[in-house]
């Protein structure tokens, strides 16, 4: 409703302003021209923003001092703050970052955005900077219409800064053009009532351009004009600095309940120092006045003051904040809590990490990492074991044997409570996706696909073995007893090794996926149908036909559970570095090595190959991997 009515009212405004004089279409053009410009420095930016990202982001926010360091260099060379909050919304919301590094992100990107007001006052409004536009607009022009990213990411940067310098060129000759129409000096309140007043307008145009740069550009070029006093200048460059979190605010609409409290602390901290600008404004004016005489700013040069000002007040702000940034942080947290549900849903997957191809990995990576912890439920409790045991450090191998009991979980049940919903989630999530990045991330897309099908057709398959396993779980026919207690020890066996890998995943030694073969070999040896241990029972009439046929049947079951969680791990856990991924693979055994070492494990053991002798063999394997 109030879009409906907004909208409508600016246009109207705007109309008017246009029948009026010719002088306001000129600044008005100028304004909108700057506007482009910002939106097509943005999407050359984001051409950038794939690849190493993530990994920049995680080395570098860290550290309080690191993140704050990133959101002064990420905003100075993108000359968007709005840009840098959405990045990181949209990388909190995925879990790539935490929500103290997003503060410190944001803190950095209020000081990174002053750099904008020194290069328009000592640069833009001083040097025809318009002569610089039109050469960039040819070559940005001609670039964004190549097929290569990067050359096209370079393109809209330089249409972008063209279109910059273009609109700040309209924006001043309207100004100056607009002297012989009207003063709007005339309109100047001082004193306390004037800093209120121009502020909340210095909000206002903030909040309908979406871009303080451009409010900031639009106060420096009525300045240099003389269109505004010094005072009044300063009050709406505040205004400008608490109108931007309204960017943040937006975005943080479409996040999670991290995403909402970075905006929170956004609009925390531009407030809190907008507060602070004005309250202190005396001696925020007498720091100008002396940063200027030591740095040989002219008395009357207010351009320059203006953006001497708008630094020191953001610098006070970040100085006074970061102290208390833990307090904000677990007052957010406190504030905006995740809201209760009564059954699983997804934790990372939002609209906010779809702006850009690592969040929506990443978001992707940890749900479908979120789906397997819910799925591990299934997994152990249908084969009779407790999670907490899986991955405890307690010898499985006799904690089966001496457990003749079946721990009853209704599977059904928790698979539609627990996984199905959430695997639904992501496939949907997967597939809007699919149309918004790049075929590169659109194959690693496909990967966690898959992975997440594995883990739901494991959980299928250990509904079917649970329905055997319970009953001769507690035979007194030690023989079957024991072949599914094998069943039991592999699929538990599978689920700690993972979970180990799993811890790894992120140390740059690990070499996931020769792990990921010593288990595949362990699975082949444990088939009780081509190692012969089937035959020999059924021979020595140990078990009867119909015990035999369960267990061929769910020694297939046990087989495929194993290996599509094996292939899952593969997937989510060692896969960590691109840079690694064709190592491990140019190392990992092809099929014709693992069948050579099963023949000689074969060789060896002959006539007495035992399921109870594969892990043995597992630390051979692991062995040949590490050498």
């Amino acid at each position: 409703m109030i879009r409906r009515i907004f909208l409508p009212t600016i246009l109207l405004v705007l109309a008017y302003g246009f029948w009026v004089s010719p002088d306001f279409k000129e600044i008005s053009a100028g304004v909108a021209i700057f506007l482009f410009g910002m939106l097509a420095l943005e999407e050359g930016f984001k051409a950038f923003t794939g690849g190493t990202l993530e990994s920049i982001l995680r080395k570098s926010t860290n550290r309080y001092w690191k993140s704050l360091s990133f959101g002064i260099a990420s905003t100075t060379l993108m000359q968007s703050s709005s840009l840098v909050s959405v990045i990181t919304i949209s990388f909190l919301s995925a879990g790539l970052i935490t929500l103290v590094a997003g503060i410190g992100i944001i803190f950095g990107a209020n000081i990174g955005t002053t750099t904008g007001a020194w290069l328009i006052a000592g640069l833009g409004l001083k040097v025809k900077i318009s002569a610089y536009a039109m050469p960039m607009l040819v070559f940005g022009v001609i670039l964004v219409f190549q097929k290569s990213k990067s050359i096209k990411g370079i393109g809209y940067i330089l249409a972008g800064l063209g279109f910059l310098f273009l609109g700040i060129h309209h924006m001043k000759e309207g100004f100056e053009a607009f002297k012989s129409t009207i003063d709007l000096t005339q309109f100047a309140v001082s004193g306390y009532p004037g800093l209120f007043l121009f502020a909340g307008i210095g909000i206002f145009a903030t909040v309908v351009m979406q871009s303080s740069h451009a409010t900031l550009v639009l106060i420096l070029t009525a300045l240099a004009a003389g269109q505004i006093t010094y005072e009044n200048a300063l009050a709406l460059a505040i205004g400008a600095n608490v109108g931007t979190c309204i960017t943040a605010v937006l975005g943080s609409l479409s996040a999670n309940v991290e995403g909402k409290r970075l905006a929170g602390a956004h609009l925390i901290f531009n407030v809190s120092t907008g507060v602070i600008a004005i309250v202190f404004i005396n001696q925020f004016l007498w720091g100008v006045e002396s940063i200027s005489g030591l740095v040989g700013i002219g008395a009357t040069d207010y351009t320059m003051k203006l953006a001497v000002f708008h630094t020191l007040f953001n610098l006070a702000g970040v100085m006074l904040m970061s102290p208390l940034i833990g307090h904000m942080a677990r007052f957010l947290e406190k504030t905006l809590r995740t809201k209760e549900t009564t059954g699983v849903e997804p934790k990372y997957l939002n609209d906010a990490v779809l702006e850009f191809p690592d969040a929506t990995m990443e978001a992707v990576r940890k749900e479908t990492l979120h789906l397997y912890d819910n799925a591990l439920e299934v997994l152990a409790h249908g084969v009779s074991l407790h999670r907490h045991e899986v991955f405890s450090d307690v010898d499985l191998e006799p904690m089966v044997v001496q457990r003749r009991r079946a721990i009853p979980i209704e599977i059904d049940a928790v698979y539609e409570r627990n996984v199905k919903v959430l695997y639904g989630a992501i496939v949907a999530f997967i597939s809007e996706a699919q149309t918004r990045i790049t075929a590169e991330h659109s194959e690693d897309l496909y990967a966690l696909r898959t992975a997440g099908r594995h883990i739901v057709e494991a959980v299928k398959d250990i509904k079917h073995l649970n329905k055997n396993l319970s009953v001769y779980v507690v035979s007194e026919n030690e023989h079957i007893r024991g072949e599914y207690n094998q069943f039991r020890l592999q699929v538990g066996t599978i689920l700690r090794e993972l979970g180990g890998l799993r811890e790894d995943a992120l140390d740059p030694e690990n070499m996931g996926l020769l792990n990921l073969d010593s288990m595949i070999a362990m699975v082949e040896e444990g088939d009780v149908v081509s190692n012969g241990s089937l035959d020999r029972l059924i021979r020595r009439g140990l078990i009867t036909p119909e015990m035999a046929t369960s267990v061929m049947n769910d020694s297939a079951y046990t087989y495929d559970v194993s290996m599509k969680l094996i292939e899952m791990g593969g997937i989510l856990f060692a896969t960590r570095a691109m840079e690694l991924r064709e190592v491990e693979r140019a190392v990992i055994l092809n099929e014709q090595e693992l069948e050579e070492i099963m023949e000689e494990i074969a060789a060896e053991e002959a006539a007495e190959a035992s399921p109870r002798h594969w892990r043995k063999h597992a630390s051979f394997l692991r062995s040949v991997g590490r050498h």
